[in-house]
């Protein structure tokens, strides 16, 4: 699930609403989401063809973000692990936590929403990362960082917010230092076949019911960001389809949403986390259907 409030932020007041749109809704959601499945606001990666248990779902999503480095070839080389690191759409900072520990390095995270961000510098500073890891409310778009500051681009499912890909890649590339790598994992449609202009209606009108309850903007294709990261001259492009991986995903989110302690946290938190529930059938219809894929892009900075 997208999780991480961040979107772009510009002059218009469509998108002006957009943003205090997703800013409120993951103000509202985040609790009901820590509360019953941690600080890791993602999918799990699993293998399709085992049975899924319970107690799998944070493993796997463990296991996505250490699949996500393989995939983008970084390795436990002491040599070529990252330094420092930019998580774009950082939720409550699980991401950034786990990579501060894993390469000891020094990571920023920024979100729409600043109850995800207090609350990440809380679980920070609870767990002895505090002189590691920050959090602040930034647009995405429009980061507050200089040109070629990180080693690492983490965008774990948040690129589905962002109104304006092109600008939201840019940006990711300006952070980025020489050399660096930029990993993108987001929910994508499908690519069109070589004689279609366009989605279906049938499936533009699911994909729209989907972005009215997590306010999410116009889908892309994951072949339309390998051609945005292309126009910037980025290396080593690569990208794959992990929908199988995530499959048993939102099957369980909607069990642990509809258990008791679900249900109550769920009514606590508001009306928009509520609306987002409800949706929840629409995404593995949209999986099954393969109109949504999930996919990961990765590429490097040039030297």
């Amino acid at each position: 699930m997208t999780t991480h409030g961040e979107t772009a932020a510009t002059s218009t007041p469509d998108a002006r609403a957009l943003q205090e749109g997703i800013a409120e809704f993951y103000d509202q959601s985040s609790g009901l989401w820590e509360d019953i499945w941690g600080d890791h606001m993602h999918h799990g990666f699993y293998d399709p063809d085992s049975n899924v248990s319970g107690s799998d779902h944070p493993a796997a999503q463990i296991r996505m973000i250490e699949e996500s480095l393989r995939f983008a070839g970084i390795t436990d080389d002491p040599a070529k692990q990252p330094k420092t690191i930019v998580d774009v759409g950082c939720g409550v900072g699980g991401s950034s936590r786990y990579l501060a520990r894993k390469f000891g390095a020094e990571c920023q995270g920024i979100t729409l929403s600043p109850v995800q961000a207090g609350r990440a510098n809380v679980l920070a500073k609870d767990e002895g990362l505090a002189d590691k890891v920050s959090f602040q409310v930034a647009d995405a778009l429009k980061q507050p960082f200089p040109d070629g500051q990180f080693d690492l681009v983490w965008c774990m499912e948040s690129g589905e917010h962002m109104p304006d890909k092109a600008k939201f890649v840019n940006e990711l590339a300006r952070v980025a230092a020489p050399g660096g790598t930029i990993i993108i994992v987001t929910w994508c449609h499908r690519d069109l076949g070589p004689s279609e202009e366009d989605l279906e209606p049938w499936e533009k009108k699911l994909l729209n019911r989907i972005c009215n309850a997590y306010y999410l903007p116009e889908w892309c294709s994951t072949s339309d960001y390998v051609k945005l990261l292309q126009s910037l001259s980025l290396q080593d492009i690569q990208a794959a389809d992990w929908s199988e991986r995530v499959a048993p995903f939102w099957p369980a989110v909607i069990r642990s949403a509809f258990t008791w302690k679900g249900f109550i946290s769920l009514l606590r938190s508001g009306l928009k986390a509520i609306k987002g529930a409800l949706v929840m059938p629409l995404m593995i219809q949209g999986y099954q259907k393969g109109v949504i894929k999930f996919a990961i892009i990765t590429c490097r900075k040039p030297e």
